[in-house]
């Protein structure tokens, strides 16, 4: 009888060793989820939602790999960011921490708030208030804001959200390092970002991870935890199942 069970215990153990090195070869090079923890994202993304990012579109760095080996200071099959891009990064200060935000300056830019707009290259963004019925957090409270079509110079459009009640401050003007990237969340005033130079700042292309492509599922935690079952019908967010990004 044991010399059955050894046996079948050895092909159990290298199944699972196979199953797992196919896993993380997927979550490396193809697609990998991740979970929104924080409000930056809204409208955009929501807590709670959950997306896949697409891990071979900027190509692959050390970054794209768990626990980020350090196997090498170069970037592979690199293709460029375009401008809007959502895109999941680590950020500078420890180059371990994922962020999600939107891509706004490019390498050698110069990105600037003045009176609550947003001037790239000295040109003022395009933005047009929505009359939207939207509900914005800050963390787990919410606040007033007023949402606004925003349009970059290469035509990409989405909603951003500012609080109504006081404009975002004026800033010095950012200048973008080659090779590197500036970043904002589209909840303009409750987002830790590329402003913040001290946190984040400008973010190396080693660091970039992937493209948000889909939400593939959407639960509001605040709301009501995946743990407590018996409330999901509460805070399951169905339409925005599959919804791409």
């Amino acid at each position: 009888m044991k010399k059955k069970l050894i046996p079948i215990i050895i092909d159990n153990i290298k199944t699972l060793i196979f199953a797992l090195i196919i896993a993380v070869l997927i979550r490396s090079l193809f697609f990998q989820p991740f979970y929104i923890p924080s409000s930056s994202m809204e409208p955009t993304l929501l807590i709670g939602d959950r997306i896949f990012v697409n891990k071979y579109k900027y190509g692959y760095s050390k970054h794209s790999f768990p626990f980020s080996p350090n196997i090498s200071d170069k970037r592979f099959f690199y293709k460029s960011p375009q401008r809007g891009d959502l895109v999941v990064f680590k950020t500078p200060v420890d180059n371990r921490t994922d962020y999600i935000k939107r891509l706004i300056g490019l390498p050698g830019e110069t990105i600037q708030f003045i009176d609550g707009d947003l001037f790239i290259n000295n040109q003022k963004v395009i933005k047009s208030k929505m009359n939207l019925d939207v509900d914005i957090r800050c963390g787990p409270f919410q606040f007033n804001t007023d949402i606004y079509k925003e349009t970059l110079p290469n035509g990409k459009s989405y909603y951003v959200a500012y609080n109504s009640e006081r404009k975002i401050e004026n800033s010095d003007k950012y200048v973008v390092p080659n090779n590197h990237y500036f970043f904002i969340g589209d909840n303009r005033d409750c987002s830790k970002d590329s402003r913040f130079l001290s946190s984040v700042g400008y973010v190396n292309q080693i660091n970039l991870v992937g493209k948000a492509s889909l939400i593939f599922f959407s639960n509001d935690t605040i709301v009501s935890p995946l743990l407590k079952f018996w409330n999901i019908n509460e805070s399951v967010r169905i339409e925005r199942f599959f919804k791409k990004l």
